[in-house]
């Protein structure tokens, strides 16, 4: 039995107790942040870690984000916190980045997929906090989605992955960004993006000067996950994803090209477009700037799913702002199947 509390209109304390109540329990709930659903359990209780794991269907060595509701958690959890990480947090917490430092003793290995680091960030969002307030426990949480599907933005993707397998999840309708956190290790010199997301790399380099990208957000394999969705296929729907990049005309033509070869042998397409109507079997609009390309990515790929189309061309965008982490996402759910024009 899953327990589905209601807070479209917003944060409701009676009711985070409920939840509050489960994570302390030793349970798992889903909840909504500013960037997209997670599935949480008391990062501190390795039991209850190995919980998410076991629901999600995920690999025990991909490390888990600890979500903070306070500043002074963040040196509860890390062994060393650099000036620089301080800064950060004074900048951008609450909000959309995650930082990976050396982690203490008391989190638990399972917590970290086996890592000396822990990834840890302070959520935007009233609901999050307020139910690692309630709990009093900082709270361990992947994106709330069977591991390797598409991340979930609204309650009812939860509820299609794990309805009747976990004990609580909390409605607080659709989120604010639609793509996971920024990813940062400050344990390297310079620091190094992990995996671009909800805070543009622009945005930090403005504070912290110079930052490394690990050649992963381009696409290069790793043995070794220091943080979510560096190591294993991440965002695809059951439809095979194909990413059309290069100049907006020539990108046109090439979907139009694959729209009619495809149809011509019988197979199902949708498209996934920024402006322009496509004669396909389905279609969705993603928007025209970064924030709403962002916020209806995840969305957009699962309603394609189940209108059983199966081909999905998707219009590729600049990488800047939040257009690299759109584009690190889009070429993970295609498994990097890309059409270059």
């Amino acid at each position: 039995m899953t327990v589905v509390i209601n807070m479209r209109e917003g944060f409701d304390k009676k009711k985070i107790k409920i939840a509050a109540k489960f994570i302390r329990e030793g349970k798992l709930v889903a909840f909504p942040t500013e960037t997209v659903y997670g599935l949480g359990a008391d990062a501190l209780n390795e039991k209850a870690v190995k919980r998410i794991f076991e629901a999600k269907g995920r690999p025990a060595d991909n490390p888990l984000i600890v979500h903070i509701a306070d500043f002074n958690q963040l040196y509860e959890l890390a062994k060393e916190v650099p000036r620089e990480a301080e800064v950060l947090a004074e900048h951008f917490w609450p909000g959309p980045l995650t930082i990976v430092l050396p982690k203490r003793s008391n989190v638990p290995m399972v917590t970290t997929g086996g890592l000396d680091t822990v990834a840890i960030r302070m959520p935007a969002h009233e609901i999050a906090l307020g139910l690692i307030r309630t709990s009093r426990r900082p709270i361990a949480a992947p994106s709330a989605n069977i591991s390797g599907k598409p991340s979930p933005t609204l309650a009812e993707h939860v509820v299609d992955d794990f309805y009747g397998r976990i004990e609580c999840i909390i409605d607080g309708g659709e989120v604010k960004i639609g793509v996971e956190s920024t990813v940062l290790d400050l344990t390297t010199k310079p620091p190094t993006l992990l995996r671009p997301g909800g805070l543009p790399l622009e945005e930090i380099e403005k504070v912290i000067g110079k930052v490394k990208v690990h050649p992963v957000v381009k696409g290069k394999a790793v043995d070794i996950a220091k943080a979510p969705g560096m190591k294993y296929k991440h965002y695809a729907p059951n439809a095979q994803v194909i990413v059309i990049e290069g100049s907006r005309e020539k990108v046109k033509e090439k979907i139009k090209e694959l729209l009619n070869d495809y149809k011509r042998r019988g197979v199902k397409v949708g498209v996934m477009a920024t402006g322009d109507f496509y004669e396909a079997d389905a279609y969705i609009n993603l928007g025209n700037s970064e924030e709403e390309i962002a916020r209806n990515l995840f969305r957009a790929l699962r309603e394609l799913d189940k209108s059983g189309v199966d081909i999905i061309l998707a219009e590729g965008i600049e990488e800047r702002g939040l257009g690299l982490a759109v584009m690190n996402r889009l070429r993970k759910a295609a498994g990097y199947k890309i059409v270059r024009t």
